[in-house]
């Protein structure tokens, strides 16, 4: 592996003047039509290429802007050496998921959008792809790391095969650590299979990390759900010593809008598993395929919205159009993905708010009635508030409806767990640095300690838990 450069190595007025080498992606009238991968793979001339781009800033403002805090200046100059493996290895230093955060992390608001680049009115060096490139290069030509420490004899649990829990099992079972993953779905990746489209993020990346993960010596516990079949005092009981809760925020919310009994209208999660899992690893309620009309409709703004409304396309929808009862720049989803949405002809009703779906004969939904809103005050997001233009109703003809209007965490784990505090309708109340809860011996992070986020931030909040859990676990003898 190469040192980091000196600063005289660097020519960074030449640098700047290199061309940006555009990410490929699939022509919109070609992936409408698959569910692969949207964004193709950059080759090592390219890929190099675009790397040499890197002025090796001395601040590294990239750096500070990810939620890992990678190295991206150092991965970079091995990779514009044709280093593609030392690359991926100096990313895997603080990231158990480049292959992940290089497809899905929202870059334009973190390493990306704090790129020089972007200040000089120039396309950011394309650090998430660069990411996904050596990620992807190096399992497939050597794989990753399955050494491990000589055995502990402790045992540990984690709940849930998210992005945190695998974080967890990984680290654990390098430290030597014996660890089982409980898991609600039918097989692992939490939301990464289970909420991420394939025309995002192929699932062979998720059997991939899982793979790795069962290499490294992890069990896995399926179709199991823990605060129901199981509850964190039985895991006790079982011999696990520490127990991680990586279970998301997967509660829909209630949209409170008549007529959500009609057929036709879905939740975002079930219709997104029935359209993108494979259906032997769907539970047996989402087996069957969505059933979806001409005319489909999505409710919501952030990225599960967004993924429905690329999803529907695909499905063979003629015409798609998303509402939101605020403009597009309020709009939480990442704006990439908006972009990408637009290109396949989705459509936007921009403050605009659902009040009643109505039916026909059949209990079919056939259409929806809306108002018109305007923006008032800022509310407690900082976004402006979203208010009723009196007299302004209208109806709108659909035949299919997905809502996606945000979700909460399941209050079930706090209910069934004596001793454990949690808040807002079931968050868990942590210890920022270590992910420690209130009750001994149990951890968590990730969008059930603070509410739907990123895969980046489950991340984060898994290296910090496996950490104190391995300094927890080595306390007990």
């Amino acid at each position: 592996m190469l040192p980091k450069p000196h600063a005289k190595e660097i020519d960074r007025k030449a640098r700047m003047a290199l061309p940006h080498q555009p990410v490929p992606k699939q022509d919109p009238s070609a992936r409408i039509h698959n569910f692969d991968e949207v964004y193709l793979h950059y080759d090592l001339e390219s890929a190099t290429a675009e790397a040499k781009r890197c002025i090796q800033c001395p601040g590294a403002p990239c750096v500070k802007a990810c939620p890992l805090h990678n190295d991206i200046p150092l991965a970079l100059w091995q990779l514009e050496h044709g280093l593609v493996e030392e690359a991926a290895a100096v990313l895997r230093e603080t990231s158990t998921m480049s292959e992940v955060c290089g497809r899905v992390c929202p870059q334009v608001i973190q390493c990306e959008g704090a790129c020089i680049y972007v200040k000089k009115g120039k396309p950011a060096v394309a650090i998430g792809r660069l990411e996904a490139f050596v990620a992807d290069y190096q399992t497939t030509h050597s794989g990753r790391d399955t050494t491990t420490a000589a055995a502990t004899g402790h045992r540990a649990a984690v709940v849930g095969a998210g992005p945190a829990g695998l974080t967890v099992a990984q680290l654990l079972a390098k430290r030597g650590h014996s660890v089982t993953v409980f898991d609600v779905w039918p097989s692992g990746g939490g939301i990464l299979r289970y909420g991420i489209p394939q025309f995002k993020m192929s699932h062979k990346v998720v059997e991939d990390l899982v793979g790795y993960t069962k290499k490294l010596g992890v069990e896995f516990v399926y179709d199991t759900k823990v605060g129901g079949d199981l509850t964190v005092d039985d895991l006790f009981k079982q011999g696990y010593e520490a127990v991680f809760l990586g279970v998301g925020a997967g509660v829909a919310a209630d949209p409170k809008i008549t007529g959500t009994d009609l057929k036709g209208i879905y939740n975002a999660t079930p219709f997104l598993i029935r359209a993108n899992v494979a259906e032997e690893l769907r539970p047996p309620e989402l087996k069957a395929p969505p059933e979806i009309g001409d005319r489909v409709v999505v409710i919501g703004g952030g990225d599960t919205a967004i993924d429905c409304l690329r999803t529907s396309v695909r499905l063979g929808a003629k015409e798609v159009t998303c509402v939101y009862r605020r403009t597009e720049a309020e709009m939480p989803g990442n704006e990439k993905d908006r972009a990408l949405a637009k290109e396949e002809d989705v459509k936007f009703e921009w403050l605009t708010q659902p009040i009643r779906f109505i039916g026909d004969d059949n209990g079919n939904v056939s259409a929806m009635e809306c108002r018109r809103m305007e923006l008032g005050e800022p509310d407690e997001s900082g976004r402006r508030r979203p208010v009723p233009i009196e007299g302004s109703e209208f109806t709108m003809s659909v035949d299919t409806v997905i809502l996606a209007l945000g979700y909460w965490p399941d209050p079930l784990m706090g209910e069934t767990t004596p001793g454990l505090d949690t808040h807002d309708w079931g968050l868990i109340s942590v210890d920022e640095e270590t992910g420690r809860t209130s009750r001994e011996g149990v951890y968590a992070g990730g969008d059930d300690v603070v509410g739907p986020s990123l895969v980046v931030t489950a991340v984060a909040h898994g290296r910090q838990a496996a950490e104190a859990m391995h300094e927890y676990l080595m306390q007990q003898e």
